[in-house]
Order: structure tokens, then sequence, then C-alpha cells
């Protein structure tokens, strides 16, 4: 009899590979730019950019000169992030996979400014993301973070507060990822990773998703491609409730857009920066 061997599923980069993020990142690439821009990079920096996704702000990042790495756990997106980089001809572009909370084969004292914009807040064991984040920065670089805030009324955090209600409940031990937006806990998860209080500072910033058509529309590519969503919908329809959750949703698309003749909804985010002494 053959052994059997049995693959561990990564639930983190299953949630993540489940749909196709790069539809949602093509609402939000003006947001991108518009963030990099506020992050004083040069040429002459090492930029990590941690759950990258296809690149939203690792591209920006590189079209201003740095050398760029990207990190993100899911396979699909590394490699629509690397398909992206080649077509804009940025060799000073790279992605590949990798888990924030172990960033296996990243050196200590690397890079000069580390960025996670919606992406390592969703890791598991946010501990061990905060250690690693602080120990691939180099002494005097920053690390920034933009996370999604608990109890905000604006669109993400509520398109998850909605979606969470028709999902099943999570795992025992699990540390929901809208813990990195509360600052208590942030400052708590840095200081343990050796930075002092008051280098870690906090700010409100708005991040916006922008298509051109009607605010059902964006809708239709949270619903079909964002994996958090996606999960929602299927719970829902096991238990005939899809029609509810899509009510519920929609409302909240149609009263948060701010477009005219066109879709442009803000949400609001926790901007973290710590700097390494």
């Amino acid at each position: 009899m053959s052994d059997l061997v049995i693959e561990k599923v990564n639930p983190n980069k299953a949630l993540w590979e489940k749909g196709d993020f790069t539809r949602i990142a093509d609402t939000m690439r003006q947001s991108g730019e518009e963030l990099v821009s506020t992050l004083g990079i040069t040429p002459s920096m090492n930029v990590l950019d941690l759950g990258c996704g296809d690149g939203t702000t690792a591209l920006p990042a590189a079209k201003i000169g740095a050398t760029v790495t990207g990190v993100d756990i899911a396979a699909n997106l590394v490699a629509a992030g690397n398909r992206r980089a080649s077509a804009a001809g940025l060799t000073n572009l790279h992605f590949r996979e990798g888990d924030a909370s172990n960033l296996e084969g990243i050196d200590s004292d690397k890079y000069d400014l580390v960025v996670s914009v919606f992406g390592a807040m969703f890791a598991p064991r946010p501990f061990d993301v905060a250690s690693e984040m602080v120990r691939v920065t180099k002494p005097g670089g920053r690390i920034v973070m933009g996370n999604w805030i608990p109890g905000d009324p604006t669109l993400v955090a509520q398109i998850l507060k909605i979606s969470a209600a028709y999902t099943p409940p999570p795992p025992e031990g699990f540390v929901s990822p809208m813990t990195w937006g509360d600052e208590d806990k942030v400052r708590e998860r840095f200081e343990a990773a050796g930075i002092t209080p008051e280098n870690v500072r906090f700010e409100r910033a708005t991040w916006y998703f922008r298509v051109p058509g009607q605010p059902a529309e964006l809708l239709a590519i949270f619903r079909d491609f964002y994996g958090p969503t996606m999960n929602a919908f299927e719970a829902a329809a096991k238990a005939g409730k899809s029609e509810q959750l899509e009510r519920e949703l929609i409302d909240l698309f149609v009263a948060q857009n701010k477009g005219f003749e066109r879709t442009e909804i803000p949400a609001i985010f926790l901007k973290v920066t710590a700097t390494k002494s």
C-alpha cells in the first residue's frame, strides 16, 4: 500500500487565491498611487511591499526608482504582479510568494521602508507579523501599514461586518484582522517587537474605490472576486439568504457612493507609521 500524503491547506492562502483580487485592485489604482506619493520614497531606497497583491502600491514605488520586492501569499497574485512589472519594463521590481508571519528567506535589516496596505493585517499570528516586519527593516527605517478600522462606518469595514454575519463563526483562537485598526493593539504588537510607543504614529486616511459604472457594478466585483465576500455569498446561498445579503450590500454601496455619473466610494483606514531605532 502506498503512503497517502495529505497536504495541509493554509486557509489564508486559500482565501486570497479563491477569487481574483486583481479585479478589486483595478478599482484602487489611483488610491495606490496617491498613497505612495506621501511616503517619501526615493530611487536609493530598498522597499518591501508586504501583502502586495498584484502591485497596487509596489508598481508606483518602483516607478519612482526604488528597488522594490513584493511579497504575497497568493500565487496567482504574485504571477499577476510579475506580469505587470514586466509589461511596465520595471526591472527594479520583483514579486515572490511569502507569508507575512514568517518572512523566510528575507534578510534582517534589509529594507528602508516596509509597506503593507490591507495586506499583513489579514495574516495570522499578528505578533509574529509585527516581529517579522521589524526584523527586515533597517535601523532608522520605517514600516507603514494601511489597516481597516473595526466599527468604522465606511465601505470596507462595513462589507466585512455584513459578510461576517452570514458566515460560520471563526475557529477557536482566531484573531480578527480588524484588530490591526485598533491603536492600542498596534502599539502592543510593535512594542513586543522592539519599537517604543513614541515611535508609532497614527492618522486617519481615505482610500477610494472607483469604477466607471453604477454602485451595483462595484458590488458585483466584490461579490464575484473578493474572497471574504465570496465566502459570505456561498454561506448565504446555503441558508437561503442570498437576496438578503445582496440587498444589504447594495444599500451600503449606493448610500456611500460619492461619485457623479460614476462610482467613487471612500473608505477610511488607519495609517500606521512605525520607525525602527
